[in-house]
């Protein structure tokens, strides 16, 4: 993964609704918004859940027309087959952006490690999950570890989990995360990533579930590191994730803003004019003018001054040193006062 910018993850999932053809045109759309990575989830259905697991509110109401009640009915419609990653990886790379899938169980996690990813992403429900934590870091490649639900406490033990079987703190990047679709904003918490950062002392990101890009903007102004943002072609579309998911224009806006945010969060921090603006000071700023006409060898008095633009003049921070000074030439009024005029 680039670590000299925002890393910019179009989270795809399981917005393809089990259709080929809609895995490709997310990954066009992904390409063409700009993003770093199109991701999409990979998984087992009976591997992953029990017959029994009820759906969560969330997916209950989202996917009320589907008329399955269960998780495992609703995830198989959702399946990626593990015959279209090449195929779709491929695609990616020919349209210049990284491809990459969430594992869920290990059997999926282990024919991930074919495709050669650049990174393995842990999944918020998986953050108690030791076994699966092992078995992810053994791989010795990058992490993103969601932490959806997860407290502090928790988010250590993974941490310490994940170095124990060999992992840098420095190969892990932590994303904040609230697990609802779509996120209240009441519930973000943006300082919460902070304060995993400051205390973990571990890079940090925002996995955003909340409806529009505002929360995701903010979380790169508070020092993200990774987004990672749903998207869809159609927010209408029955799944449960895409009503909470971005359009791709809103996913355009969102890659756009986060790299105007980026290069505004850029530079020494020494308040000074820039290069950009320092053209401007002449025209903008002020300087002492001539109130009136005054004769060679007059004195000059306040009242004989006034500040107008532009600043080609002495400033208007030196009017006491000019004032009691003798002019030593005809000066008209309206011009500028200059150090040349003063005997």
């Amino acid at each position: 993964m680039k670590r000299n910018r925002v890393i910019i993850i179009a989270e795809a999932g399981v917005n393809h609704n089990g259709d080929l053809e809609m895995a490709r045109q997310l990954i066009q759309v992904a390409a063409e918004a700009g993003a770093d990575y199109v991701k999409f989830q990979t998984f087992i259905p009976e591997r992953l859940v029990s017959p029994f697991a009820r759906k969560a509110a969330y997916q209950l109401q989202t996917t009320a027309a589907d008329q399955e009640d269960t998780q495992l009915g609703m995830l198989r419609k959702l399946q990626l087959p593990y015959e279209w990653h090449a195929e779709l990886k491929e695609l990616a790379q020919q349209l210049n952006i990284g491809f990459a899938s969430t594992a869920f169980e290990s059997e999926s996690l282990s024919f991930l490690d074919t495709l050669h990813p650049d990174f393995y992403k842990i999944p918020s429900g998986e953050i108690t999950n030791k076994p699966f934590l092992k078995e992810i870091a053994s791989r010795g490649k990058p992490v993103i570890l969601s932490t959806g639900m997860a407290n502090m406490q928790e988010i250590g033990d993974a941490l310490h989990i994940l170095e124990d079987e060999g992992l840098l703190r420095s190969q892990i990047t932590v994303l904040h995360c609230n697990t609802e679709y779509p996120t209240p904003y009441e519930d973000v918490n943006l300082k919460a990533m902070q304060s995993i950062r400051d205390t973990l002392h571990v890079e940090v990101g925002y996995s955003d579930h909340t409806a529009g890009i505002e929360i995701s903007l903010a979380a790169v102004a508070c020092g993200a590191k990774v987004i990672e943002k749903h998207f869809t072609l159609d927010k209408s579309l029955s799944g449960p994730d895409h009503s909470a998911s971005l359009d791709p224009a809103e996913l355009k806006a969102l890659v756009r803003g986060i790299r105007h945010i980026e290069a505004a969060l850029q530079g020494d921090g020494i308040k000074e004019a820039s290069p950009s603006e320092r053209k401007n000071k002449e025209a903008v700023r002020k300087s002492l003018h001539y109130a009136k006409n005054l004769q060679a060898g007059e004195r000059i008095h306040r009242e004989d001054l006034c500040v107008m633009r532009p600043a080609t003049g002495i400033s208007p921070m030196l009017e006491d040193e000019v004032i009691g000074q003798l002019v030593n030439q005809n000066v008209a009024a309206g011009t500028p006062v200059m150090k040349q005029h003063l005997q």
